[in-house]
């Protein structure tokens, strides 16, 4: 069984996360068995970053940006809190243990490429996954980055696609919804987060 792990500060979710899980979803489907989950996404927290949202409101969050892809992708991806870790070798192991005879796509963003090789046993990650890095626009991945990775074990795969330059620090930076989906958008109101004004939302 092939399993997509999709971990992320989520802090918060945007419309590129959202893409992302939507094109995983469409990778990692089994028509036989459509009630097993392939997608497995899950809020941490990055121990290089400050967040601005608890990793309970972060999960929460996810959750409402998968629920509002369309076409749904509920029988194919879901949220696991029990994936969340500081150290993703860790996410691993819990996920062995989900999932006896996995073999496990860790996806990463491009802007994760750099940060990687200083992850918490990162050689031993990566020679236990298939590394799929998900270009993003405005975000170069560079072929010496992509050498460090591999003199670690990783096995790459550059997946077909690129993210929109969405940030979730720009979000949390200027207080904005741009790049929010409507439910993401209403939830971070409703929990006073990232003090996004309310007169922001009128346009949902």
């Amino acid at each position: 069984m092939k399993i997509a792990l999709f971990g992320t500060s989520a802090d918060p979710p945007t419309i590129a996360h959202q893409e992302i899980i939507s094109w995983l979803a469409s990778q990692f489907v089994d028509v036989a068995s459509p009630q097993e989950h392939r997608v497995a996404v899950w809020a941490a927290d990055n121990p290089f970053k400050i967040h601005g949202a608890s990793l309970e409101q972060r999960s929460q969050m996810l959750e409402l940006l998968i629920e509002e892809i369309k076409p749904s992708v509920n029988k194919y991806a879901q949220v696991y809190r029990s994936l969340s870790s500081r150290r993703t070798l860790e996410t691993l192991i819990t996920a062995r243990q989900i999932w006896h005879d996995g073999e496990f796509t860790l996806t990463i963003g491009a802007d994760l490429v750099t940060q990687l090789p200083r992850w918490y046993g990162a050689s031993e990650l990566l020679a236990q996954v298939q590394l799929l890095i998900v270009p993003r626009i405005g975000n170069q991945i560079e072929l010496s980055d992509l050498d460090i990775l591999t003199d670690l074990g990783a096995k790459i795969e550059i997946a077909p696609l690129a993210t929109p330059p969405i940030s979730s620090t720009v979000i949390r930076n200027n207080h904005s919804i741009e790049g929010l989906t409507p439910r993401v958008a209403l939830y971070t109101q409703q929990h006073n987060l990232y003090q996004i004004p309310t007169h922001s939302l009128q346009s949902y």
